[in-house]
């Protein structure tokens, strides 16, 4: 191990919140209705965020956030000072010198109706090891799109604590054409998550030692009704969304911005119209 390697995780913390231990659940009510593949986790563990949690006396926790029909939303919170736009894009944090304990974040995002959300933006921020944010370039910054299960996964670290904070991750959320969610997870048995007024164990993600360092899991809930994209059989016009076949004249909105397909082709994640300008020229 080099001096610039992550350091060995820590021990698992103490208190109600340390022992939502994980479990393996068969798999998602809303992915087997999709018909979705399960994502891993790099050591082969199944990154589900609804596992099935029990406490150390046997008491079977309700996952955070738990997503049935009808249920509320994934709960909102402040932005804070630090938060920079355009991020790159990318799923891991982590650079050949980063310091600090290796962390994978992994869940799903789902709509009210806990239909997977496909191509929804994350864009992730958080302290480095020693507590501190990059105001200057965007290390320990960067957005994401999920893949077709609603699924996505993060690689980073465990951020550092620093004055009037408890130990945290701030994420911004917002399915195609949707309002953004603003929001920040939180880390189980963390001593100041006790006097941190914006800490809400709502957001506390599942936490397991692994891998190196530490496993989490959470699923994300939005405000929207999940489901399939529009039928590719629509009128070629409404809002971009991914799976879908778009022919050379038809229109979508993306991002509040009106475009004219230019070529034929179905849509992905990655290829949103501001993002491939050989396929879709705006409209004044």
């Amino acid at each position: 191990m080099t001096p610039d390697a992550p350091t060995p995780p820590d021990h698992p913390g103490t208190g109600s919140g340390a022992d939502r231990a994980l479990s393996r659940k068969a798999l998602l009510r809303a992915a087997v209705a999709a018909g979705a593949a399960v994502p891993l986790l790099a050591t082969g563990g199944v990154a589900l965020a609804r596992d099935a949690a029990r406490s150390s006396a046997g008491r079977t926790l309700t996952p955070t956030p738990y997503c049935d029909d009808g249920d509320d939303p994934t709960p909102d919170q402040m932005e804070g000072p630090y938060f920079k736009p355009n991020s790159p894009r990318r799923t891991s944090l982590v650079t050949p010198g980063t310091v600090g304990t290796p962390l994978t974040v992994a869940g799903y995002v789902f709509g009210r109706n806990c239909a997977p959300l496909p191509g929804v933006l994350l864009d992730f921020w958080q302290a480095d090891n020693a507590g501190a944010y990059d105001m200057a370039g965007y290390a320990f910054r960067g957005h994401q799109f999920t893949d077709a299960t609603g699924a996505f996964t993060l690689r980073t670290i465990v951020p550092g604590l620093y004055p009037g904070r408890t130990r945290h991750l701030h994420v911004k959320a917002q399915a195609p054409g949707r309002p953004v969610l603003t929001t920040q997870l939180y880390f189980p048995g963390e001593p100041r998550n006790a006097t941190d007024a914006l800490f809400d164990p709502a957001l506390l993600m599942n936490v397991r030692a692994g891998g190196g360092g530490r496993e989490a899991t959470f699923d994300f809930v939005l405000d929207v009704d999940g489901g399939p994209g529009p039928d590719p059989t629509d009128p070629p016009s409404g809002t971009w969304a991914p799976g879908r076949s778009y022919t050379a004249g038809d229109r979508v909105t993306y991002g509040g911005r009106a475009y004219r397909c230019l070529q034929g082709h179905t849509a992905t994640t990655g290829w949103e119209p501001p993002n491939v300008p050989a396929l879709w020229r705006p409209e004044s």
